[in-house]
């Protein structure tokens, strides 16, 4: 909806445009929350594997399933 700065509005239209630009705004948080959330996830599933690799190769140099005998 395109309005002009010289158009009065009256009080029912004014609140139809800030519903729908409150709309537009929420569903913009939404999406940003949502892409927020997803890198963050991203983020621990790398430092995850990060984390695995290290103590694999921690447990696989000190050889612990080894046996002295």
């Amino acid at each position: 909806m395109l309005i002009r700065k010289e158009q009065d509005l009256d009080p029912l239209q004014t609140e139809v445009f800030d519903i729908m630009v409150g709309f537009e705004i929420e569903e913009q948080n939404k999406r940003k929350q949502h892409a927020s959330r997803r890198l963050l996830e991203a983020r621990r599933a790398i430092e995850r594997r990060r984390e695995e690799k290290q103590l694999a190769t921690f447990i696989d140099e000190d050889c612990w399933f080894e046996t002295d005998d």
